[in-house]
């Protein structure tokens, strides 16, 4: 005589069981949980489906408060400038018309000028939000300039080594030798001083940082497993670099572009502030900066709210791209 040692509260099994009574279902079902019952764990975990690198960082990066501030603010400054053409010149003027009204020069932040009037009676605000734009602009071109060619040359110099990598790296070394500002000078006073010649001039410069942050990422990824199975079944090099290379090596170079474009806001500011970049009469945070020096004193907010500006944004840059960094990094726990 044989004792049934199935649970009497689980409903008797209408299929096929194994050698402990247990109901053997088709994969993709699940049987019903009872409490305290150990496969409940598992099926909840199921139920919550499978987590994933970029999921894992936008949770963490969730939780890094500084990080969200500098997103804040970005996304304000470019929801503030994308719409400026609707609210500033109704509400502070034209940034670029003068105003030869009596007394309108060098007004003190009031109601109807809360930055202020600059020394030909222009808005301050209303130059400063503009000025935002050029700079943004300036800053997501020139990064986007130096991915471009960062990237390719990176990702050949790490993928196939030997020759091309001491090419690249080589060249690269070239262009760290010069000072970064006097190379950008000497650029710009070959192609000309102009709001295009100016992040083409950033972008040029910033390549071989990126090359040598990709070159190692890749490094690192092309010696896994996968990489090589890939390459057994007979994949192209390119397939393999962009499949599953590529997308595994992608982090830093993000964290990477995050923080460069602040320091594009801070070159294009420099450049124009030293009158090789953005030209009058166009707005730019360097240029206000520039032709404010000589009234620092007399007329402080017009050296104060174009370097808070700068400062702020440039900050934000920084404080979003070391919290992607914190975020990406597979070794952070939870």
């Amino acid at each position: 005589m044989t004792t049934d040692h199935r649970d009497p509260r689980r409903p008797r099994a209408n299929g096929p069981t194994d050698v402990a009574g247990h109901e053997v279902r088709a994969e993709g079902t699940t049987l019903p949980t009872l409490p305290g019952d150990t496969h409940a764990h598992v099926q909840a975990e199921t139920a919550t489906g499978s987590r994933t690198l970029w999921g894992d960082a936008w949770r963490r990066l969730r939780k890094n408060k500084l990080a969200i501030v500098g997103l804040v603010w970005i996304v304000a400054v470019l929801i503030m400038t994308i719409s400026a053409d609707l609210w500033v010149p109704p509400l502070f003027g034209d940034p670029l018309a003068v105003n030869t009204t009596p007394g309108a020069s060098l007004q003190a932040p009031s109601l109807t000028h809360p930055f202020g009037t600059d020394k030909l009676g222009r808005d301050v605000l209303s130059r400063v939000v503009y000025g935002a734009r050029v700079s943004l602009t300036v800053g997501v071109l020139a990064v986007s300039i130096s991915l471009a060619i960062g990237l390719l040359l990176g990702a050949l110099s790490g993928y196939y080594g030997r020759f091309v990598d001491s090419l690249v790296m080589r060249s690269a070394d070239v262009f760290f030798a010069f000072p970064y500002i006097l190379f950008a000078i000497a650029l710009i006073a070959v192609l000309g001083p102009s709001y295009r010649n100016v992040f083409i001039a950033i972008g040029i410069l910033g390549w071989p940082s990126i090359a040598r942050v990709f070159r190692s990422s890749i490094l690192s990824v092309k010696e896994n497993e996968y990489v090589d199975a890939a390459r057994a079944m007979g994949a192209s090099d390119f397939r393999i670099m962009f499949r599953h290379i590529m997308p595994n090596a992608i982090a830093p170079i993000i964290v990477y572009g995050t923080m460069s474009i602040g320091g594009a806001i801070i070159t294009e500011a420099a450049l124009s502030f030293l009158g090789m970049g953005v030209q009058p009469p166009t707005p730019s945070w360097g240029l206000m900066l520039s032709d404010a020096k000589s009234l620092m004193f007399r007329a402080p907010w017009l050296t104060i709210w174009p370097g808070f500006a700068i400062l702020t944004t440039v900050l934000a840059f920084v404080l979003m791209g070391d919290g992607m960094r914190d975020a990406l990094d597979v070794k952070m726990k939870d």
